[in-house]
């Protein structure tokens, strides 16, 4: 049987973008079809802007430093304006940089949404039907609200890039990264935060001594932060939304953003009729080659809900590659993936947080909480910690935790370490770089508990 193309691509982010364009790179014949932008929620909705605006959100903390340094500094307000117009500026020549990509390598790209008639065949919006030897569904994921009354009076992450102004106040719904990450961006840019979570502690599934830190300097900074509160519900009020949260006390705010999570773009395309099993999450579901039921349709990114980050999708496409059109057949690696949170101060972490550690076997932690010395100079209380936690029969460093200024950029290098499988005894053997904050990594001699 003949067919159109050797590899249709459905969604243009990270993860769709790099297996197209490698794919093609190796003499495929390939399509890719995006119904939205080209770049996907990171690019678009997602790390890039997201970054930018931690970057924004630092000034106020740097020019308070630097008046303490000895610097004349005199700051005016933050303006919205300026900073959106050139926020939407970089998206869209990022946008044109993936555009740029795809059409460079002879990938055929459609502007249209597609769904699939069968295990061959694609279904585009504007009517055309195009057949492939094989799929790769790379479509993402959206965030949800919650089943609430008034929860459509509620804005969600995709909806912070695109207002018109800042509210003067905004309750954050949820304790997650994406949750937390927003918490510390709007306080930083002047709005009154305001932050409910249902659990007993934010940034559930990390460690609890890192987390655990991250949430009293996100308090001391200005973050309102509510545990063990959830919103019963929400209605239009002069100012804004009143909302009714489980402790009973009605409160108005300028806006209201639900982080409460993600659900995988799969709703309408066609998955199930042509076969493919959908999980629990509407996620779907895929071995160790991401390959679906079907054995035509494979599946990457946040669409799997497997690991939901931007630099995995890209491995999970690679991998793809390597396996479908070059016949290499190769698994996806998923374990020891270092990331970061971008709250302020930021989390870096690789490998198991203590307690998961502690579940598996005899374990020694390591660790160091104090205030850098840029800050503290500064006269600030910021305090970061640095922490190992070690196997005490093969002394491999399990996990690295790391809450401190920079803790992305530290981790991606720890990260090569823990990966390779470096003992307790690598990282000691290892000359401090000083003065530093993560010399501290290198230093640490004695366990601070075992179990």
């Amino acid at each position: 049987m003949s067919f159109d193309y050797d590899l249709f691509v459905i969604g243009g982010g990270s993860g769709g973008v790099r297996a197209a364009r490698v794919a093609a790179q190796a003499g495929a014949r390939v399509a890719l079809a995006e119904e939205s932008r080209y770049g996907g929620t990171c690019v678009i909705r997602g790390c890039v802007p997201k970054k930018l605006m931690v970057f924004a959100s630092e000034y106020p903390g740097a020019m308070a430093d630097a008046q303490a340094y000895g610097w004349t500094v005199h700051a005016g307000g933050f303006d919205w304006s300026a900073f959106h117009g050139k926020l939407e500026a970089e998206l869209d020549r990022l946008e044109g940089v993936y555009r740029g990509i795809l059409s460079g390598n002879n990938v055929t790209t459609f502007d249209a949404r597609a769904t699939l008639a069968d295990a061959h065949t694609i279904e585009l919006s504007t009517g055309e039907r195009l057949s492939a030897r094989h799929v790769l569904v790379a479509a993402g994921g959206h965030p949800v609200r919650p089943d609430i009354p008034g929860a459509e009076l509620g804005i969600v992450s995709d909806d912070i890039f695109k207002l018109d102004a800042l509210p003067r106040s905004i309750l954050i719904v949820g304790g997650g990264y994406i949750a937390c990450e927003f918490a510390c961006i709007l306080n930083g840019l002047g709005v009154q935060v305001t932050q409910y979570y249902r659990g007993a502690q934010i940034l559930r599934g990390f460690d609890g001594e890192a987390r655990g830190l991250v949430a009293d300097e996100m308090i001391r900074s200005g973050v309102d932060l509510h545990l063990g509160t959830n919103v019963l519900g929400m209605a239009r009020a002069e100012g804004g939304v009143r909302v009714t949260p489980t402790h009973g006390e009605e409160k108005v705010f300028g806006a209201v953003m639900f982080a409460t999570g993600r659900v995988p773009n799969t709703a309408g395309m066609g998955l199930e009729a042509a076969g493919v099993e959908l999980g629990r999450n509407g996620e779907i579901v895929v071995d160790d080659y991401s390959q679906s039921t079907v054995p035509s349709i494979y599946a990457i990114g946040d669409v799997t809900d497997r690991v939901n980050l931007t630099p995995v999708a890209i491995r999970e496409g690679m991998a793809f590659v390597e396996t479908v059109i070059k016949g290499n057949p190769t698994p996806v690696d998923h374990a020891l993936i270092p990331t970061a949170i971008f709250t302020q101060p930021e989390m870096g972490t690789v490998g198991l947080s203590e307690e998961e550690a502690r579940d598996q076997e005899p374990v020694e932690v390591y660790a160091a909480s104090f205030k850098p010395m840029q800050q503290s100079f500064a006269g600030r209380d910021d305090r970061v910690l640095m922490k190992l936690i070690v196997s005490r029969e093969t002394r491999k460093v399990l996990g690295c935790h790391i809450v401190a200024p920079g803790a992305g950029e530290m981790i991606q290098l720890a990260g090569i370490a823990v990966k390779m499988g470096a003992t307790k005894e690598d990282f000691d053997h290892t000359v401090a770089v000083h003065p530093t904050m993560s010399e501290e990594i290198v230093t640490m001699s004695a366990p601070v508990r075992t179990g």
